[in-house]
């Protein structure tokens, strides 16, 4: 008679599922990922990840969903740790946790960013990891609106960094610029950015970084 799984044991397996499932993709990214080739990687049946996930769509919303989550986490973190900061400087701490996040799991990076599926909404916790990834990225630009510092849509505000950002990050990624260049044109975009739109910058974001040469 076979074993009757608790909900821990469950979870504990469909998470093994999703870290092999994670290799597979930064390895040879979404192309790679089918439910036998990931028993394989587990050691069971091929039948066995068909219990917990529907299809391979269904796993790599899986996936997208706990990079959201974990990359929301990391923001919100360096949101709260700079409460009672300048706004600006709130702001550069936000963008500073955005890079190192991407920088540190590229692989979770262009699960965000880089993979679209035909329909997140049939994904219920994936909308929601996205919806709390895109508060992150907003949230800050809010507190400055609040202040004084700017006005403006903040949402709108909010993607015109991001996309300066993202831009700068993927090329970084696919080793187009080495890190000195990443950190000039960051400093560089995000400066006349700010004063772009009327935002007054902090002397400690003024600094030019040291150059160390760059692509």
């Amino acid at each position: 008679m076979p074993r009757v799984l608790s909900s821990e044991d469950v979870a504990d397996f469909r998470q093994r599922l999703l870290d092999a499932a994670l290799r597979r993709f930064a390895e040879e990214g979404a192309t790679g990922l089918s439910l036998r080739r990931l028993a394989g990687d587990l050691g069971v049946s091929a039948t066995t990840p068909y219990r917990y996930f529907h299809d391979k769509e269904e796993i790599l919303a899986a996936l997208r969903a706990q990079a959201f989550d974990h990359f929301a986490a990391s923001l919100e973190r360096a949101y709260e740790q700079s409460a009672g900061s300048d706004p600006m400087l709130r702001a550069a701490a936000v963008s500073r946790a955005y890079i190192e996040f991407a920088l540190a799991d590229p692989g979770a990076y262009r699960l965000m960013f880089d993979t679209t599926q035909d329909d997140d909404e049939r994904y219920p916790d994936l909308a929601r990891a996205g919806e709390r990834a895109k508060r992150t990225m907003t949230r800050h630009v809010d507190a400055m609106i609040d202040q004084g510092s700017v006005s403006g849509d903040a949402d709108l505000i909010g993607h015109v960094f991001w996309s300066a950002i993202h831009g700068l990050l993927m090329l970084r990624l696919a080793g187009k610029i080495d890190e000195a260049a990443f950190e000039r044109i960051l400093h560089a975009s995000m400066e006349a950015l700010s004063r772009g739109f009327g935002m007054s910058i902090p002397e400690q974001l003024q600094k030019q970084p040291k150059k160390r040469g760059g692509k």
